[in-house]
């Protein structure tokens, strides 16, 4: 097992998390693991979900104040950080990403457990908490709703778009001098990291070249998929969710921002709900104090 060194600029302390490796009937999956400081955890283990094109890293702020009671555990999704990437010729389905959780859970872990989530690794911990509302104790969602969806107009040209792309394939991966200059290409985009925390998730998604650097992420994961769910299919998820669930949404993230998502904040009443400064990477980005002590206070009661 391998030794890793995680610094926590917001606290000025170092991590200590060990490198592992999870072998699933298909393929393997690698992740990030903080040992608990409690002599015998009285709580189950924490899993914990990045965001799309993110990694197990995304963690590195929230994980370790959570070993104070139990062992917390960062998955690389499939196609993310040092995780397999899926076959030649097969997408990644959504679906699919809630099926390796559950051989996840089935093989390495002793339900039930906790999970925690952000973004992408959201949508996937609540469909599978919809489907396995036995396995899962507290269910924590970092700005993070349900699947983005399309209607019933869109599906055909949804499928052209995405063949069209499989055929054309991804093209040359980009190629980085340093790890700085990868990392400053991740700031922009969707959602926007500062230069700190971009150094913090790039090197897990960067292979070594002979000359530099290119993605380690599959290249695969930007094209479009081929299905999306309709509005009411999110809904019956969301509505299915019977676990004890906290809500944490940004500020300035992105539900913040898209105002159809209100709708499904009406859906599902039952949520715990707490805002905190911050943008859609409020967990890693700026201040994380808020969404620390809120996650604490909700999985274990206290600060």
């Amino acid at each position: 097992m391998t030794q890793t060194s995680v610094f926590d600029a917001s606290q000025a302390s170092v991590a200590i998390c060990h490198e592992m490796r999870w072998t699933l009937p298909h393929m393997s999956l690698s992740g990030l693991h903080w040992p608990s400081k409690a002599p015998s955890p009285q709580h189950p283990p924490v899993i914990m979900l990045h965001g799309w094109l993110d990694n197990s890293l995304s963690f590195t702020h929230l994980a370790p104040g959570l070993q104070d009671f139990t062992d917390v555990y960062a998955v690389d999704m499939a196609g993310h950080g040092l995780s397999d990437h899926r076959p030649s010729g097969q997408s990644y389905l959504l679906v699919d990403y809630v099926a390796d959780l559950a051989m996840l859970v089935e093989n390495e872990f002793d339900a039930p457990i906790d999970l925690v989530a952000h973004s992408l690794g959201g949508i996937v911990a609540m469909m599978y908490a919809a489907a396995h509302s036995e396995k899962v104790r507290k269910l924590v969602l970092i700005d993070s709703l349900g699947p983005i969806t399309r209607g019933a107009d869109d599906v055909v040209g949804q499928l052209q778009k995405s063949i069209t792309k499989r055929i054309a394939g991804s093209g040359r991966s980009a190629h980085y001098t340093t790890i700085a200059e990868a990392a400053k290409a991740r700031e922009g985009g969707l959602s926007p990291l500062s230069h700190e925390a971009a150094m913090t998730l790039v090197p897990r998604n960067l292979k070594p070249m002979r000359d530099g650097f290119e993605w380690r992420t599959d290249p695969k994961l930007r094209h479009p998929s081929p299905m999306l769910f309709a509005e009411p299919q999110a809904i019956a998820f969301l509505e299915a969710v019977t676990t004890d669930t906290l809500l944490v949404l940004a500020d300035k993230g992105l539900l913040a921002e898209r105002k159809f998502w209100c709708s499904r904040l009406e859906a599902v009443p039952s949520f715990n709900r707490v805002v905190v400064p911050g943008t859609h990477h409020c967990h890693l980005d700026g201040d994380t104090a808020p969404v620390k002590e809120a996650v604490r206070r909700f999985l274990f009661h206290e600060l």
